[in-house]
């Protein structure tokens, strides 16, 4: 499904230049649970943003369903965002004078669809991401941090995302909330999602059934966590 090939990643501030990326090269195959793992400064969210089409390599190549996102112009990146890609955020972004249902529905509008089916998918979503129905009409500011991220999971999914991308999701959240959403990732990668979980925790990563581990823009190690389910 995702392709990273030699992808480099340079900015330049004036006649200073950091190289953000170099060289990274992995797969990710359908219905995978990657954590990319990284201390602060190691590029992670730099592939974060490449992952997400929120930014462009400036060598390299990724194809995300055989298509070459590198080459595509602004337009076209956001209608990837839009249908290929779920985001889940550190922050939640969710608007806080909404419902939870209206949060969750939003991305359904951007995309067309009526108000009873965006209705119908978000309830769906949020079903599948673990929230109790009678949290649906609350205002998001009136959740708890672990019920904000969940409204947030199910904002990723309602568009059926090829992809769920997750940076930092538990990095607002105490220990035991967190676990409660990590347990949600694997629920709903169990269910068939791909899921890409960026971090720098190894207790979060070791959710994942494989883990990347990134270092000064290049990827040090690439392990599989066979039976990661049973272990927990």
């Amino acid at each position: 499904m995702i392709e990273v090939r030699n992808v480099t990643k340079l900015y330049r501030s004036g006649s200073v230049e950091t190289r953000a990326l170099k060289g990274v090269s992995f797969r990710v195959a359908n219905g995978e649970f990657v954590a990319i793992i990284g201390h602060s400064g190691s590029g992670k969210s730099t592939l974060m943003h490449i992952l997400g089409a929120l930014d462009s390599p400036t060598d390299g190549q990724y194809f995300l369903d055989g298509v070459d996102v590198s080459t595509l112009s602004e337009d076209t990146l956001a209608d990837i965002r839009k249908e290929k890609i779920g985001f889940v955020f550190q922050a939640f972004n969710l608007l806080p004078r909404a419902t939870v249902l209206r949060n969750v529905s939003l991305p359904l509008m951007y995309l067309g669809i009526d108000g009873k089916e965006r209705e119908e998918r978000a309830r769906r979503a949020l079903l599948a991401a673990g929230l109790e129905e009678d949290h649906f009409g609350h205002y998001s500011n009136q959740l708890s941090g672990g019920q904000m991220q969940r409204v947030a999971i199910a904002r990723a999914l309602v568009n059926n995302p090829a992809i769920i991308l997750a940076d930092e999701p538990t990095g607002n959240l105490d220990t035991q909330t967190g676990e409660v959403v990590l347990q949600t990732f694997e629920r709903l990668n169990k269910e068939g999602r791909t899921i890409i979980l960026i971090t720098h925790e190894r207790d979060v990563a070791e959710h994942a059934g494989r883990i990347i581990t990134i270092r000064d823009g290049a990827i040090i190690g690439d392990e599989k966590r066979p039976h990661h389910h049973e272990d927990r």
